[in-house]
């Protein structure tokens, strides 16, 4: 029961962390690129990069890398925004959109896992 209260707990913390990092850094950028979504997910790619290298327990495991880093990142918004960029004909930002992500949140995640190493 305990795990639970923690996956509801991590779960709500992440997603208002993903809501206020995404709005901080998409009011800075004010551009139709979605930098903030592209924020949050590179981070987020560096956390589970560090969480997955360390030594936890499957429970702290499931806690923080599923409940907090799954609900603070996001691929269905990363989607959408960049489906609504190619119907907006904005063919150049949406395929950025989709080959950064992918690039960097590779980077990022095995970046994280480095740093997990150095610990």
């Amino acid at each position: 029961m305990m795990l639970w209260a923690g996956v509801l707990v991590a779960g709500g913390v992440g997603a208002v962390l993903r809501f206020l990092v995404d709005r901080t850094v998409s009011r800075r950028a004010a551009r139709a690129f979605p930098f903030g979504t592209l924020a949050v997910n590179l981070s987020g790619a560096v956390l589970l990069g560090l969480v997955s290298g360390l030594t936890l327990s499957p429970q702290v495991g499931l806690l923080v890398g599923t409940a907090l880093i799954g609900s603070y990142t996001t691929f269905s918004t990363w989607m959408l925004e960049t489906q609504r960029l190619a119907e907006e004909r904005q063919f150049v930002p949406a395929a950025l959109n989709i080959g950064v992500s992918v690039v960097l949140g590779l980077a990022a995640a095995a970046l994280g896992q480095q740093l997990a190493g150095w610990l």
